[in-house]
């Protein structure tokens, strides 16, 4: 892994894939704060228990089942639409547009790919208050992905069989570096993005997600600044 990326070193890629939350927009944003609120509601409603309790439920099933809606969907047979349109049902005035990295986004050569374990409405929501949506080929969403969310391996093929995706020429960014395992397996350059002005050892990194140093090639806490340094110089 090194932190010190050059065009040289993404010349060859043409496919650019995206995670969103956390990562298209900063950390501090909170967005995913307002959802994560919601999934609880959503339980706490469901199971007629109370906040703190559905609070370590949907947190059980997160870890269990890589989503609160598959577990929800497993154990409880929860109909996925409502389940979406309720916690994705929140507050967007709070994502700033982000113009340095719309231009470092559009300045990448190839494809570019929103790749989401959210609902294609909370991509397009998001991207546009951040002015970054009409950069992207496709939004390649939970619904896409047949409710199966990454970091499961079948998601990843559905991903790249739909949008014919060679992975050694495909780099994606995410901010889980559990999601980043299978990418690497499939010959992706991977990218980790980190909460702004983290600054953390590496071994700080590694206790969020433990045992997948060897998946991250890169980590960044500045994604505009990451796309800016490895476009194509002109």
């Amino acid at each position: 892994m090194t932190n010190l990326p050059s065009p040289e070193s993404f010349a060859h890629i043409t496919d650019w894939v995206f995670d969103l939350d956390n990562t298209l927009y900063p950390h501090h944003t909170n967005l995913f704060a307002q959802i994560d609120v919601r999934m609880t509601a959503y339980v706490a409603e469901l199971l007629a228990v109370p906040r703190d309790e559905a609070r370590k439920v949907q947190k059980d099933l997160y870890r269990d089942y890589g989503t609160t809606l598959a577990g929800l969907m497993a154990l409880h047979q929860v109909d996925p639409d409502d389940f979406l349109q309720k916690v994705h049902d929140i507050d967007y005035s709070g994502v700033e547009a982000d113009p340095a990295l719309g231009e470092a986004i559009m300045a990448l050569p190839g494809r570019k790919f929103i790749f989401t374990n959210g609902d294609r409405k909370h991509a397009e929501n998001t991207a546009r208050r951040l002015g970054i949506l009409d950069h992207f080929e496709d939004i390649f969403d939970i619904v896409a992905a047949g409710l199966t969310p990454k970091p499961d391996p079948s998601t990843y093929d559905r991903f790249s069989a739909l949008h014919q995706i060679a992975g050694p020429k495909a780099a994606m960014f995410e901010d889980l570096a559990r999601n980043l395992a299978v990418p690497k397996a499939l010959g992706m350059t991977t990218v980790l993005i980190v909460p702004r002005n983290f600054e953390p050892t590496f071994s700080e990194i590694w206790e969020r997600d433990p045992g997948h140093e060897d998946d991250v090639d890169y980590v960044t806490d500045d994604l505009a600044g990451f796309l800016g340094r490895i476009a194509p110089r002109t």
